[in-house]
């Protein structure tokens, strides 16, 4: 018989990114006492990674737990950027409800519309949680209207557009029902998680089901599955199997060494968990996503969706330029082999594949953001390497036709910069779909794009829009094949010799473009050293030095002067390299290079 387990609460929390959504959790911690009154609290206290810290974007799903009147409520803080949705769309399968977060300035942005539809599919109620009021420039009551056009657009049940309005300020640490009252703190929304979030339901007395919606990696113990009980109890050396809904064959005896609950921001070891507990389970070594934990006697698989597939692709290379092993700590192609298949352990949107050359591996994921996230944790790591530009996979129809990803691109731009945009886009076969003015002098575009016209763009698209422009994406599905468009406008700038560079080789060189590099830097035959003005590559010798006469001195080169050299990023290196370059990362630099470096052997390939 099923029954509510009353003393627990699990929700999510969803957002676009940006709005506020880790802020929130941290104000929820602060208040319902997990933190002693002295202590010390970073911001953001969830965001743990350096990379999610420094770019103030949350990567990976986190746990939490509060307390408040004798209820536990799991909380689960969600990624915002289109490239982690797959981490999701499985988190909501633990929960029984979601807090929508939504900026009171900008409103329904694309990825509020794409965690929003999830959880409506799920049928999950939604408290809706309209952040940033004390912002200046926020409309409230307008971005109310947006998110219920948005519930109907999405078709949500009358149950669901009945959904409560909460207003708060996650920064200054208050929320209100109402806009005329005065804010004190976080309880009115502590209150309407319980009035409005229904109990976690299961049958105690029945065989034990729990489903795996999460990984967590640790060093010590590997891998730990983090999931809910949904039904019957979970204990320390219980024996269990191991099947999983897309897996027909698999059974797995195991047995259940540790078991941990949440609380706060840590893990707290229990003996056993009931219906309704979200859970951590260490000691199964290659417990999966979507695997069910079930009793012996009875080992039935709960349903659960497929993860979304993988739209983009770049080739993984052991360095092999004149200055490999140099800067890098871990350099073989078995290093790089062993630490891509780890980060499978935790992201199951990744894919690896090794290719018939042992240097290289072929590694798939959701977007350049998903890629390049990996790439700075690994340089970060001590690892060095070289990647290629990125690529979209296509796929094949019955018929034998291409298709590619498409992607949705929603743009808010300045409405004198509309103009290049649109311009821009068209030539990178992107379709305008609609066109609205936005407020404060702002227009929103939205464009229907394939997938490989967004490679490389972002970075154009700040400089056209003076940095001032919003670009946000969301995958749509397969369609034919656009045709062809060309990448690149500009050539490179290319060094001639190994050695390295001189105030006088690059001042001649500086007059045929943008340079990459300064004076002093070592450069190889075959590095890209800038990007010319116009459509073809052109070699230079930046390392010449001036020759000595009996006329002139040496110190003539001091009054030479050089422009500032344009330092790439590493997201604008991967947006700049050409099919026929690699970008070699290592923990010091980023060096832009062609892939063969022999110039004779470049012309004759060419031909």
């Amino acid at each position: 018989m099923k029954i509510q387990r009353e003393d627990i609460r699990n929700i999510a929390i969803i957002a676009h990114v940006d709005h506020g959504k880790t802020t929130l959790v941290d104000e929820l911690l602060k208040q319902s006492g997990v933190f002693r009154e002295n202590q010390d609290v970073a911001d953001r206290v969830m965001d743990s990674n350096d990379i999610e810290r420094e770019r103030g974007i949350t990567i990976l799903s986190k746990n939490t737990a509060v307390y408040y009147k004798n209820t536990k409520i799991n909380i689960i803080d969600t990624p915002g950027h289109a490239d982690f949705g797959g981490e999701v769309e499985r988190v909501l399968k633990m929960v029984n409800g979601v807090i929508l977060v939504v900026d009171a300035f900008e409103g329904a942005m694309p990825q509020t519309k794409f965690v929003l539809r999830k959880a409506l599919e799920l049928n999950l109620p939604v408290i809706v949680c309209i952040n940033k009021i004390d912002r200046p420039e926020a409309r409230p009551d307008e971005v109310i209207d947006e998110v219920l056009e948005l519930f109907m657009d999405l078709d949500a049940s009358d149950e669901q557009l009945d959904c409560p309005f909460v207003y708060a300020s996650a920064k200054a640490g208050h929320a209100v029902l109402d806009l005329t009252e005065d804010p004190k703190n976080m309880i009115p929304l502590f209150e309407t998680i319980l009035d409005y979030i229904p109990a976690p339901e299961g049958d105690p007395d029945a065989d034990t089901q729990v489903l795996i919606s999460t990984i967590d990696y640790n060093e010590y113990v590997g891998r730990i599955g983090v999931g809910k009980v949904d039904n019957g109890k979970i204990a320390v050396n219980q024996d269990m199997v191991v099947v999983n809904e897309h897996e027909p064959d698999k059974k797995k005896k195991v047995k259940i060494s540790k078991l941990y609950e949440f609380d706060g921001l840590n893990k707290v070891e229990v003996k056993e968990a009931g219906i309704g507990s979200i859970v951590a389970i260490s000691g199964i070594s290659d417990i999966a996503i979507g695997d069910t934990l079930c009793s012996p006697e009875n080992p039935v698989a709960i349903p659960f969706q497929k993860i979304s597939e993988p739209t983009i692709a770049m080739q993984f290379i052991v360095n092999d330029s004149p200055f490999a092993g140099q800067e890098g700590k871990y350099v073989t192609s078995r290093h790089l082999r062993d630490r891509l298949f780890r980060e499978l352990n935790t992201d199951v949107s990744l894919r690896v594949e090794e290719s018939e050359n042992t240097d290289s591996f072929k590694v798939s994921g959701r977007g350049e953001l998903h890629l390049s996230v990996l790439i700075e944790n690994m340089r970060r790591e001590g690892y060095e390497f070289a990647v290629s530009k990125a690529e979209v996979l296509y796929k094949k129809d019955e018929k034998g036709k291409l298709l590619e990803p498409i992607e949705i691109a929603y743009i808010d731009v300045p409405d004198e910069f509309t103009g290049t945009v649109i311009d821009k886009l068209s030539q990178r076969k992107g379709e305008l779909s609609a066109m609205n003015a936005s407020s404060g002098g702002y227009t929103r575009l939205e464009f229907s794009i394939p997938s490989r016209g967004l490679i490389g763009y972002r970075g154009e698209f700040m400089t056209d829009t003076k940095g001032n422009g919003i670009l946000n994406t969301a995958f749509d599905g397969y369609a034919p094949y656009k045709g062809d468009f060309q990448y690149r406008k500009q050539g490179s700038l290319i060094a001639f010799e190994t050695g390295e560079s001189v105030t006088y080789g690059l001042f001649s060189a500086q007059e045929r473009g943008t340079l990459f590099i300064g004076p002093g830097e070592k450069v190889y035959a075959g590095m890209v050293v800038g990007q010319n003005g116009k459509t073809e590559d052109i070699e230079l010798n930046v390392c010449k030095t001036k020759h000595l006469t009996n006329t002139r001195s040496s110190g003539a080169d001091d009054a030479l002067k050089l422009t500032t050299p344009r330092t790439l990023s590493l997201e604008e290196a991967l947006d700049f390299i050409d099919t026929d370059e690699l970008l070699e990362v290592t923990p010091k630099n980023l060096r832009i290079r062609k892939k063969i470096l022999d110039s004779k052997m470049r012309k004759r390939n060419a031909k």
